[in-house]
């Protein structure tokens, strides 16, 4: 199997010519973070998401990895089944989701256990994410990431500090925790962010829109087909969605042919996004 599939040659290219001459001004980029801007495997190992660092190496209280795993088990198989309908899926995610914030709350979730949790050495950007954030900084090209995280936007915007990442152009959409005074998690802000629902958390709802409303050209990566509806609702002039396919090629490809213009096979770097920017003729 190719390392990059185009699914439309023709469309591809076309897409590509309207983008570079629109110019850098016209144009902005949509992302999710887990297995998009990270990577997937770090030295072999699987590293579906930075709360899965949360999971698996041991922090909050002694019954929460059993727990979590145990949620894990039953809804990630539900989350990749091709053959499960979308909204059996969504309502999955939603119980999922829902249950796994509640379990981080009575497990006594602290934001000193997001900021340990993110410094961890298998969380790693994908080669090629720190040249691209830095390409479009440099460019003034927003940046939307658009994530489910299970620990929301302060790890995310935690993780790109901590490198020396978080520039004024990135905007993070994802779940939010509500805080007491001594720092403990005590509820979650509604609505919930999964990952069948990122078109319902509508980016026209949060104030980066203003930063993006009239670049009518967009980049989309994604690491899973529901990625794409990221920027459904968004007039977009012209779009080229990357799709990262992270996990069983053979068994997703068609579907991630049908929904992305570019597939990106294995642990891929950013370099073919890179390019893309910087040499879109």
């Amino acid at each position: 199997m190719k390392d990059i599939i185009i699914s439309n040659q023709k469309e591809f290219e076309e897409k590509k010519r309207k983008i570079a001459e629109g110019g850098a001004k016209n144009l902005h980029i949509v992302s999710d973070f887990d297995g998009t801007l990270t990577k997937a495997f770090v030295n072999g190992r699987k590293i579906p998401s930075v709360i899965s660092i949360l999971r698996d190496e041991n922090y909050l209280t002694p019954d929460y990895p059993a727990k979590a795993h145990a949620l894990f088990d039953k809804y990630h198989p539900i989350e990749i089944d091709p053959n499960i309908s979308s909204a059996e899926k969504k309502k999955a995610m939603q119980e999922w989701w829902t249950k796994h914030f509640q379990l981080l709350i009575d497990s006594k979730l602290n934001r000193k256990d997001i900021e340990k949790a993110v410094q961890s050495e298998n969380i790693q950007l994908r080669e090629g994410a720190e040249e691209l954030l830095k390409n479009l900084k440099e460019r003034n090209i927003p940046l939307v990431i658009l994530s489910s995280s299970g620990l929301g936007a302060d790890s995310i915007s935690m993780h790109l500090k901590n490198r020396n990442l978080l520039f004024a152009n990135i905007h993070i959409i994802s779940n939010a925790f509500i805080w007491d005074g001594a720092g403990n998690a005590i509820g979650v802000k509604e609505p919930i962010i999964h990952s069948l629902n990122k078109s319902e958390a509508s980016i026209k709802n949060y104030p980066a829109f203003e930063t993006i409303k009239n670049r009518k050209n967009v980049i989309l990566l994604g690491d899973g087909v529901g990625d794409t509806q990221m920027i459904s609702g968004f007039e977009a002039e012209n779009a080229i969605k990357i799709g990262f396919l992270n996990y069983d090629p053979e068994k997703n490809l068609d579907r991630f042919k049908e929904a992305f213009d570019a597939i990106l096979t294995g642990n891929r770097s950013m370099d073919f996004v890179n390019d893309l920017l910087l040499n879109p003729v």
